[in-house]
């Protein structure tokens, strides 16, 4: 860890902390073990056992100023607004798991018919992508999900298409009929 000790004419501070006064007991303790050449106890318990690399900058001459804060990016979680949950972002799976997850499709496919590709957004965060032919009903779909993940087959649970959300409630249309050809499909819990 590497850590920055100035030393101003009312105090000293760490890297860009708050101002430490010479008087306090617990202050000069520190400063006594830096003078020692030692590694103070509250630098031992900050890098539990680690190396510290204590660089020390010399501004007896001025009064200790506030540094102005550093921009932070944001580091939080973000919502996607308009959806009924929120999205669950999941790193993209690579092209070998996209076709690993076709070819081992419980679906039966009929190379005859037109196809088309749905991806299939799992509530617990994963996805699905699978082949079906056009004339495969929406019921394909909530059985494929229930093939490939049995957790969900005990679980009530509805198909939602993206934009704009919809709820596909009658089963029994076909993809094309539904109009959710090469589309993404969401899983939602009910």
């Amino acid at each position: 860890v590497q850590i920055l000790l100035k030393l101003w004419r009312n105090g000293f501070s760490l890297d860009d902390g708050e101002l430490r006064s010479y008087s306090d007991p617990t202050n000069a303790q520190f400063l006594e073990s830096v003078k020692k050449g030692e590694i103070p106890l509250e630098l031992q318990r900050l890098v539990h056992g680690g190396q510290v690399n204590l660089d020390m900058e010399d501004h007896q001459e001025q009064e200790y100023v506030k540094p102005r804060l550093r921009f932070k990016a944001f580091s939080g979680e973000g919502q996607k607004l308009g959806s009924l949950t929120p999205e669950i972002v999941s790193t993209p799976s690579s092209p070998e798991e996209e076709e690993k997850s076709i070819l081992n499709a419980p679906v039966l496919i009929d190379d005859s018919m037109p196809a088309t590709k749905i991806q299939i957004r799992l509530a617990d965060g994963s996805r699905l992508i699978q082949r079906f032919n056009q004339t495969h009903r929406i019921k394909h779909i909530r059985d494929f999900i229930i093939q490939s993940r049995p957790a969900f087959a005990t679980t009530d649970f509805v198909l939602v298409t993206t934009f704009p959300n919809k709820e596909l409630t009658d089963e029994s249309l076909t993809l094309q009929e539904a109009d959710i050809l090469n589309t993404v499909i969401l899983q939602q819990l009910k």
